[in-house]
């Protein structure tokens, strides 16, 4: 290790220009990365709807489905823009009433069934089915197309739209978050370290790693929205304690070592051993998410770990050699900083040590409520502002034609016609459901199938089944559309064994089911991982159990406040908060029990050896969490989507939430456990003996 620190330390010139020659493959691995917008696309393939799905994309050429309504319009001129949307590139087929019937009919005189399907006050609508899913590139160039096309009288909704919407803003707004993470946690640092030269230095170190992470992950082929847009700056939280630890060594070094490169590479050696323990337990928590069966789980567990790895690399490659560059530059202009020395916060914990542990206990139990208890959203469209043109038209297609969500039927075409008939009446009759658009339901028992223009059976019969369309009034993921849906699958299988269910509500329902079970496994598999390893680290067996509670009790407080603010979370707050949040807790925990540790080696009272340690720790891990807020706080705040607004929210109040609990609860437990401590963990026991 001391070799290969010294030989670091020395090669500081090699090093950086290795570091940024490696930025141009990097770079071209960011661009090529393909971006995947649909969460719903990240479902297992084994599941029926999912199978479904593939059949309509195999037999019907539909990857996606959309609705267009079109106001104010004759049906003359509405059959011009149908006629300009089929040719559009990535339209399969554009479903309408000129499909069902040849000539030119008053609507007036039409059967209401028709009527409800196809017109609603001065407006009408067509179902247009498009070639790809709705977050292939050539669907959201469609959407884009249909839009010009249609017009301003016109309004198209659908998950390609809404896809469409969220790519488009996302686009729009991940730079402002990298830039206001940039100058917010400049600003944090500029403040809290004692120069003003290193925060920049620390940012362009972890910048390199972010690059290199995003660059990389072309490895993957793509990568899920919401990993782009937080994995820069989780990134630049998770490995900010790795800079901070290497600097504060590195000043300790050069009090005693007068040459630079030594005391750097003595630097780098010692944080090398200090940042192995909590680097591996914060890679382990990511991990931890390839475990769910929901493949967004690997997708931000992978992308993440990957950037753990990375910073750790660069904070003991790049991160030196850029400070042996600028060592003369960062004494120049050092300032006084405004943190404290924190003696008096030292001995206020350590003399109220049991007050806080008992708040602590006071506090998880309602905490853990909360958490298990907290409201979440699973459907994409409540994470976007409501005036984008996606949210109108879904909403003009609720109000309008009572379409909340739609399902797609698929059954074998051997079906007799009077028992598809029957099934389309009974699908009818559930509740909430305000429409059927089937083949047998629009002719009815008295026309001939020989009288149905051979281009509409195409559309709706391929590949040995028949499609029809179920439209509901019920959001998806809520509990009257689950009710509606297992009613519906029932009546399906009731006429057709073989029969599938699907579209959104089928496939939301599916991930509900799927992230619950992956949220739990995930929770015990990385309490597991980070439990084997900090036995590992610190070679005890009761010093894990304290550190999960700790960590725990953090997580719980934060998950458990929107349950008492009323508010509601994204689906994937718990597993992706309760990762991160893991991650950056189990960095502070490690750092003031090592250090605790530390002082029992030199000093046979507990108290006193808290009292340092706290006293020592804390600065590291306040500059560490305020940098972590600052960069997530503003971007929480800036975010027009909700989703990552709401993730960011969570990461920045986490992070003060850890905070505390490390500085305030950790230390009473700690102190109050110092017996059991002794008696199961081998390090300790050897130092207090030798102390006494």
């Amino acid at each position: 290790m001391a070799k290969i620190s010294k030989k670091i330390a020395e090669s500081r010139v090699i090093i950086l220009v290795l570091a940024f020659l490696l930025l141009i493959p990097s770079v071209l691995g960011f661009i090529k990365t393909k971006i995947n917008y649909d969460i719903l696309s990240y479902l297992p393939d084994d599941l029926e709807t999912v199978k479904a799905e593939e059949i309509l994309k195999r037999d019907f050429d539909c990857g996606s489905l959309s609705m267009l309504i079109v106001e104010g319009m004759e049906d003359k001129d509405v059959a011009k823009i149908k006629e300009k949307v089929e040719k559009i590139q990535g339209v399969q087929k554009v479903l309408w009433i000129n499909d069902v019937l040849d000539s030119p009919i008053p609507k007036d005189i039409l059967p209401s069934s028709i009527q409800d399907v196809f017109y609603a006050k001065d407006s009408t609508m067509m179902v247009i089915m498009l070639e790809e899913g709705s977050a292939n590139i050539i669907t959201q160039n469609a959407v884009e197309d249909i839009r010009k096309v249609a017009g301003e009288q016109s309004f198209l909704s659908g998950m390609a739209g809404i896809v469409k919407d969220t790519k488009d803003l996302s686009d729009k707004e991940t730079p402002f978050y990298v830039l206001i993470a940039v100058v917010l946690s400049l600003i944090v640092l500029a403040l809290t370290m004692d120069s003003v030269v290193i925060p920049v230095i620390f940012l362009g170190s972890i910048g390199i790693a972010v690059i290199y992470n995003m660059g990389s992950n072309i490895i993957f082929g793509e990568i899920s929205y919401i990993t782009k847009a937080l994995s820069a700056i989780l990134q630049l939280g998770v490995t900010m304690d790795y800079s901070i630890f290497l600097l504060h060594r590195y000043d300790e070094e050069r009090e005693v070592q007068k040459d630079k490169v030594i005391a750097m590479a003595n630097a780098i050696a010692n944080t090398m051993t200090s940042v192995a323990g909590s680097s591996l337990t914060t890679i382990a928590g990511f991990l931890a998410l390839c475990t769910m069966d929901l493949a967004l789980g690997k997708d931000i567990g992978l992308v993440m770990a990957k950037g753990v790895l990375l910073g750790v690399i660069c904070t003991v490659t790049i991160l030196p050699a850029l400070i042996l560059t600028f060592d003369r530059v960062i004494h120049k202009y050092r300032h006084k900083t405004l943190l404290p020395t924190f003696e008096k916060t030292s001995e206020f914990v350590v003399k109220h040590h049991k007050a806080f542990v008992i708040i602590g206990i006071l506090v998880f139990i309602p905490a853990f409520i909360g958490k298990v208890n907290a409201k979440v959203y699973y459907n994409l469209d409540e994470s976007l502002p409501k005036d984008l043109p996606s949210i109108v038209g879904t909403n003009k297609l609720k109000n309008d034609y009572g379409m909340t969500s739609t399902n797609m039927i698929l059954i074998k075409d051997t079906l007799d016609n009077y028992k598809v008939k029957a099934m389309a009446d009974e699908l009818e009759q559930v509740d909430g459901v305000s429409s059927v658009i089937a083949l047998e339901k629009i002719l009815g028992p008295r026309v001939p199938e020989s009288f149905v223009p051979k281009d509409l059976l195409e559309k709706i019969r391929s590949g040995g089944y028949e499609l029809f369309v179920v439209n509901s009034e019920y959001k998806a993921a809520t509990d009257e559309v689950k009710e509606q849906l297992v009613k519906i699958n029932d009546i399906v299988k009731k006429y057709d064994s073989d029969g599938l269910v699907s579209g959104e509500a089928p496939l939301t329902n599916d991930l509900i089911k799927i992230s619950d079970i992956d949220f739990k496994n995930v929770s015990i598999a990385s309490i597991v991982a980070i439990f084997i390893i900090i036995a590992l680290v610190f070679m005890s067996l009761s010093l894990p159990i304290i550190l999960v509670i700790a960590i725990e009790l953090a997580i719980f407080i934060n998950l458990g406040i929107p349950f008492y603010t009323g508010s509601v979370i994204p689906f994937i707050a718990s597993i992706v908060i309760g990762t991160i949040q893991l991650g950056a807790t189990v960095d502070y925990a490690i750092l003031l029990t090592s250090r605790f540790k530390e002082e029992l080696e030199m000093s046979s009272n507990k108290m006193d050896a808290m009292r340092i340690a706290v006293q020592s720790s804390s600065r590291s891990i306040i500059t560490s969490a305020l940098t972590f807020f600052g960069a997530t706080a503003g971007v929480g705040i800036i975010s027009k989507l909700e989703m990552v607004s709401s993730l960011c929210t969570l990461m920045a109040r986490g992070a003060i939430i850890s905070m505390f609990v490390i500085l305030f609860v950790l230390p009473g437990i700690l102190l109050i456990s110092e017996k059991v401590i002794v008696k199961t963990s081998k390090g300790f026991i050897k130092n207090v003996e030798e102390a006494a």
